[in-house]
């Protein structure tokens, strides 16, 4: 007998299952069935389609006047960090550049001081939380980077956390070395940290799943993240680049050379590189609440993208400084307002393409995959980017079995 029937369905949401990311066109094309049926057994989907009372199940959830999703995928987030910054939105407010705020010794920096002085526990506990409320927000599959350490000890320190948090949860996370993220105060030089960041990849790759690095002007050149990156590879590492997000370096570019798995933040990208997009199986990761929350003008070009035949996913960004939102909720409305995305481009960019995007098992609920879905209290799929910043999550089911149940009512 089968565990669970999901019946009565208003709209299930089926993405395709696929070996590669969605490009182009294809990203606008999504299967909604109106009326539909998931049956699981032993945490897998054994049919999800249209109306069906073939199947007898030990449990059955109406989903009358519900949406049904696989679980979401969150490509891009800080997850492990110690400290706030607060205090920076008042320099934001006045106007001060994120580079500025990063040469008088805030930002990024900031924040490695607050994670060198959290021991490892207390990390645990507050990333822990965050990824609580990311659950409950519908997201079942995370990429959590390091970056905020900036010497061995604490990048170490870092990576295990975020791997103590999938063996708690049990859940679909990839871990990245992020080490590369900033220079720290102490460094002699770029090149000596940079050097010492390579140093270290023989030991982080028995934590890390990627490596990543941040191309951008005051950081890190395109020579020395090709020079990383390669390095990053001859240790069995994929690689990732936050890459373009300010000034247009080519990091695009490279990432597609480099045949990353993945090129983040993007809003500078040339025409020429979006192009090359197209015979790339790299994914875009766009992170518009990034661009929303620093309170820029200009966006990542995902029309051009997709236009181009190239495939994107989206992701938070989740991070103490430039994106402070645990929400792929809300930034599925960003990218519906600002990026100019179709639901169906949407939805696809956080599930399957986001899935691409880190290398998990994740993002479709089609017979054989994992039984990882939520249910929506929402009329359709277009209404959750819809009506944007709350949680629309009613239900979180886990390998078939119910992990949130979001009860609404009020105690008397």
């Amino acid at each position: 007998m089968n565990d669970l029937i999901i019946q009565n369905i208003k709209a299930l949401v089926l993405p395709q299952s696929t070996d590669r990311p969605l490009k182009g066109k294809a990203l606008d094309e999504l299967t909604v069935i109106e009326n539909g049926t998931v049956v699981v057994k032993d945490g897998k989907i054994v049919y999800s389609g249209e109306y069906t009372e073939d199947y007898v199940a030990k449990e059955t959830i109406d989903a009358t006047d519900r949406v049904v999703s696989p679980a979401l995928v969150d490509a891009h987030t800080h997850l492990v960090h110690g400290g706030s910054r607060e205090h920076e939105m008042t320099l934001k407010r006045q106007g001060v550049s994120y580079l500025e705020i990063l040469e008088q010794g805030g930002g990024i920096l900031s924040t490695v001081e607050s994670t060198r002085n959290t021991t490892e526990d207390e990390l645990f506990e507050k990333a822990e939380h965050d990824l609580l409320t990311m659950i409950h927000h519908g997201v079942l599959a995370v990429e959590s980077k390091s970056g905020y350490g900036l010497d061995k000890e604490n990048e170490l320190k870092q990576l295990r956390v975020s791997r103590r948090l999938q063996e708690k949860y049990n859940l679909e996370m990839r871990h990245t070395f992020l080490g590369p993220h900033a220079v720290p105060k102490e460094a002699e030089s770029n090149e000596q940290f940079l050097q010492d960041m390579i140093d270290l990849l023989p030991e982080v790759k028995t934590l890390a799943d990627f490596a990543d690095i941040f191309c951008e002007t005051g950081v890190f050149t395109i020579e020395e993240s090709k020079r990383y990156m390669q390095a990053a590879k001859a240790e069995g590492l994929k690689v990732k680049i936050h890459a373009d997000e300010i000034d247009p370096l080519g990091g695009l570019g490279l990432a597609i050379d480099e045949e990353a798995i993945s090129a983040d933040h993007l809003v500078a990208s040339s025409e020429e590189d979006k192009k090359k997009l197209k015979a790339s199986d790299t994914v875009a990761v766009l992170l518009p609440g990034t661009t929303f929350y620093l309170g820029k003008e200009s966006y990542a070009d995902a029309r051009g993208m997709i236009d181009n035949g190239g495939a994107i996913a989206i992701a938070t960004d989740f991070n103490p400084g430039s994106c402070v939102t645990n929400n792929l909720q809300m930034v599925m409305a960003i990218a519906a307002l600002k990026l100019k995305l179709s639901p169906n481009e949407i939805w696809n960019a956080v599930t399957v393409n986001a899935a691409k995007a880190i290398d998990v098992d994740a993002g479709t609920i089609n017979a054989g995959d994992k039984a990882n879905i939520v249910i929506w209290h929402a009329p359709n799929h277009e209404y959750i980017p819809y009506h944007y910043g709350i949680n629309h999550v009613e239900k979180v089911i886990k390998d078939g079995q119910l992990y949130v149940n979001r009860d609404l009512s009020i105690l008397s």
